[in-house]
């Protein structure tokens, strides 16, 4: 909320205006004639202090923005039940909470000046809300409250534009990024910008988080890469409503990446005189500008206060505010972590008086209002998972519409497929009607449906709500600027591993791209990667010439980063000063100037050695070589003999072999084979595109291999084993070992996809099942939240174990049997629920209905109440 502060003399012209309850308007002009009233730019004076001696009259004003007055408007209890003491909002937009709160204020006769421009469905800009809300609020908050609970969940941004209130779908009007295009708005030391302090603080750094939640959940995450000056830190995190590892860990993920660095806020001394850019005119509060970040270079920051002052002698100043990426990422954390454990789910019970004893359970009411918030994180592999927050309106009545308090609610899911099964994946006490779940796959659809259990009767289920899981769309870090260096006429590009800010990498971090360009001819080209810190050599540039470099980040679900600052480097000559052609003669040579320390290898060759120059009496006993002895080209290829050992050259002069004069160690470049045809092992065969063993049967073609792959798992060496291909050519299998990952799979050879059965381990879970691109999955997984199955399951036959059948009843026989179509092993088990009534009647189905499964061959039906429409139950029987 903005605020203004005035001293005037109360001598002084308009000085009564000020004395009485009024609004004051701050304005800026370019040209002293046309003034504007920009956004949050009005105040209310309610305050005041002035000293009745003071000759002067001087009296200083506090004004609070004119958003103040939401504090005096009062939330009432509404017309519908009050659930907990508390009024219900359910499947509601922010725009519908506010407009209630504000709209029912105003037909009491409150705050009759303040205006909006939103409404339920669409925001300030006209655009569709992109969130909805089940929140409970307590009578008597005031608007103010329900606004800022809103904004710090994420769901909406805000700002007054003179009397009127405008609400704007989060981080879209208010999140203009003015730091890019053909024009960005920077704010350059010296113009525009004449004081930058930072204040920076390790106190929230922590590298560890224990996360405790509800049944007995406790577990620790750590992130070795956070900054640790004095040894390990650690933090609490205590969410209750979380007992999945999934949310634990997405939970805990966004706290250590907030404590894994220094924080640091930024404050930036403006002037308006001389300055190109200004605020309100050029730029405002949610503005992203280029402005000076670390060591003052410019960088994107986003404004998120701007303080203006004009001193006793009129001259204008101010003071900026400004957010990095980092610290708007925080921002973004905290209010995901807000929805996960409590912002839009009820405090305490359902809030209902107790009905009078029935001499048998009711029936509760569907819920409504469910809503369900699909997120990815990161798990221990750094792989992409789904998790999702389901919240829904309390039951408060039976399908009667008579009190009832329920003794919990069952969450069913599926996926979003007709004819997939439904699963129970959760279930929750009376006075919670919120969960999360987790892990789910990312890239797919699922639906949700929740019903009420009463003492054992379960209630009608709530409308269905279909999510897909979104994939990670965070990318990683700005890498920090190439650091540059040449000598011998190449480039080394060398890369620390931080982001800008000093900020880790995070655990889905795949590599950083290095990029250049000639800035005389510009058009950036990739030409190499880093996977950690470390540096790439750039041989084969021009002497003399610049070259750019620069840096971008990606991770391992394909996002990428901006690019980083670039930087500029030229080569130098290997020789400085070389010489021209035939410039030197004997007869520029000093006598013995020229002796065997100074001769290059290979410089004194057989056609320029006299005849008989070389005898006997001129070699010593024992001849040492200073120098080498080759055979071949001595600058292509060759063996060459010198003083560490024994090498071998290709055409290009690359070492390809060598043995040490030292150690005996033997190198080899290429292709090592046990033999040339027939059965043999070849150890990095020519062709390949990573070192590798392969071992061949016989024919040379259908090989199985082993091999190491860097590039999966940060700082990690994958090992893979890939056997031959079958006869038809349809099928190979593939063996991934990782520290905390293990695959084993069978590949289409052609395509690489996968098609068939799997086993996938993890440190938190593993599948095993059976995956075809075309005709389906089949696949368990098991983790600590439990055992999930998706696919189909075979219900026929006399050697079934499961059998899942609806079962439909109709007119008034007291008996229904209904036959399998085969005969069990043995007497199966049952369990049945009645999913919809049906015919003319609509009734729904009866409550005295019992099941029988005396036969190994059918199921029995019976209902005193014999019933008259068209029942369809759901029947899971198992065999034990």
């Amino acid at each position: 909320m903005p605020s203004l502060k005035i001293s005037y003399s109360s001598h002084a012209v308009g000085a009564a205006m000020l004395a009485q309850p009024c609004e004051v308007a701050v304005e800026w002009s370019q040209d002293g004639a046309t003034w504007t009233e920009d956004t949050d730019s009005r105040f209310i004076r309610i305050k005041r202090r002035g000293d009745e001696v003071d000759r002067t009259g001087l009296v200083r004003f506090e004004l609070p923005g004119y958003s103040w007055q939401l504090r005096k408007i009062v939330l009432y209890p509404g017309v519908a039940a009050l659930v907990d003491g508390k009024r219900p909002f359910l499947s509601a937009t922010p725009g519908a909470i506010l407009q209630t709160a504000l709209a029912e204020a105003q037909a009491r006769g409150a705050v009759p000046g303040l205006d909006w421009d939103f409404t339920s469905t669409h925001d300030s800009a006209g655009e569709p809300w992109d969130k909805v809300l089940t929140i409970y609020y307590q009578p008597g908050a005031d608007a103010l409250t329900l606004l800022l609970n809103l904004s710090e969940q994420g769901v909406c941004d805000w700002r007054m534009l003179g009397r009127v209130l405008q609400l704007y779908n989060a981080d879209t009007e208010l999140d203009r990024d003015l730091a890019t295009g053909p024009g960005p708005v920077e704010l350059r030391f010296g113009r525009d910008v004449v004081e930058a302090p930072d204040d920076g603080t390790l106190e929230d750094a922590a590298s560890s988080v224990l996360v405790v939640g509800d049944n007995g959940f406790v577990h620790t995450f750590e992130n070795p890469t956070a900054v640790q000056p004095w040894g390990p830190w650690e933090q609490y995190a205590g969410h209750g409503g979380v007992s999945d590892m999934g949310t634990a860990m997405l939970l805990a993920q966004a706290a250590l990446e907030r404590a894994a660095a220094e924080r640091v806020q930024r404050t930036r001394g403006i002037t308006v005189y001389g300055a190109r850019w200004l605020p309100w005119r050029d730029y405002r509060p949610g503005d992203r500008v280029r402005a000076p970040g670390e060591g003052g270079a410019l960088e994107s920051l986003r404004v998120r206060q701007v303080a203006l002052s004009r001193n006793a002698d009129g001259v204008v100043g101010g003071s900026l505010i400004l957010n990095d990426r980092f610290l708007e990422r925080d921002i973004r954390l905290a209010r995901r972590a807000a929805g996960i454990v409590g912002g839009s789910t009820a405090d305490g019970g359902s809030g209902a008086r107790p009905a009078p004893d029935s001499p048998r359970p009711r029936t509760p009411a569907a819920p409504s209002g469910l809503i369900v918030d699909p997120l990815a994180y990161l798990d221990a592999a750094g792989v992409a998972q789904g998790q999702i927050t389901a919240t829904w309106g309390a039951v408060i009545v039976d399908v009667s519409g008579v009190a009832l308090n329920v003794g919990g609610y069952q969450l069913f899911m599926r996926v979003n497929v007709t004819g997939e099964p439904w699963f129970l994946v959760a279930t929750t006490e009376a006075d919670d009607n919120s969960v999360t779940y987790s892990p789910l796959l990312v890239g797919t659809e699922y639906a949700f449906k929740v019903r009420a259990v009463n003492l054992g009767v379960v209630g009608a289920f709530s409308a269905q709500v279909a999510v897909t899981i979104p994939d990670d769309t965070d990318p990683p870090p700005v890498p920090t600027a190439p650091q540059l260096t040449t000598r011998l006429g190449v480039v080394h590009v060398a890369w620390n591993g931080l982001g800008v800010g000093a900020a880790p990498m995070p655990p889905d971090f795949l590599r950083v791209r290095v990029w250049m360009q000639n800035p005389l001819a510009p058009g950036w080209a990739d030409i190499g990667y880093l996977d950690a810190a470390g540096s790439i050599l750039v041989p084969g540039l021009p002497y003399g010439a610049d070259r750019q470099f620069r840096f971008s980040s990606v991770d391992r679900s394909g996002n990428e980063s901006a690019a980083s600052t670039s930087t500029t480097i030229a080569t130098v000559p290997l020789v400085q000063g070389d010489a021209a052609n035939e410039s030197i003669t004997t007869g520029a040579l000093v006598a013995n100037a020229v002796t065997t320390d100074k001769l290059a290898a290979g410089a004194v060759e057989a056609g320029n050695i006299k005849a008989n120059a070389v005898t006997a009496d001129k070699l010593a006993a024992v001849l040492t070589l200073s120098t080498r002895l080759v055979a071949g080209d001595p600058s292509a290829a060759r063996v060459e003999l010198n003083g560490s050992g024994l090498a071998a050259y290709n055409v290009g002069g690359v070492q390809t072999a060598s043995i040490s004069a030292v150690t005996g160690a033997v190198s080899i470049v290429g292709q090592f084979a046990s033999g040339v045809t027939g059965a043999r092992v070849v150890v990095n065969p020519a062709g390949a595109t990573s070192p590798e063993i392969r071992f061949i049967p016989g024919s040379g073609v259908n090989a199985s291999r082993i091999y190491s792959d860097g590039s999966l798992y940060t700082g990690e060496a994958t090992l893979i084993m890939e056997s031959g291909t079958n006869q038809p050519n349809t099928a190979m299998c593939r063996l991934i070992h990782a520290a905390g990952f293990w695959r084993v799979a069978i590949h289409d050879p052609v395509t690489q996809n996968q098609r068939g059965g799997y086993v996938i381990a993890d440190e938190t879970q593993a599948h095993v099942g059976w995956l075809h691109p075309t005709l389906g999955t089949q696949n368990f997984l098991f983790s600590q939240s439990g055992t999930l199955h998706r696919g189909t399951w075979q219900i026929g036959g006399v050697s079934a174990g499961l059998i899942m059948l609806d079962v439909t009843i109709t007119g008034n026989g007291t008996y229904h049997v209904v036959n399998y179509g085969f005969t069990l092993l043995t007497t199966p088990s049952c369990v049945w629920s009645a999913q919809r009534g049906s015919g003319a009647s609509g009734s729904s189905a009866p409550t005295d209905m019992y099941v029988y499964t005396r036969s190994q061959s059918a199921i029995t039906f019976r209902s005193p109440s014999a019933p008259a429409s068209t029942v369809t139950f759901s029947v899971w029987a198992w065999r034990t």
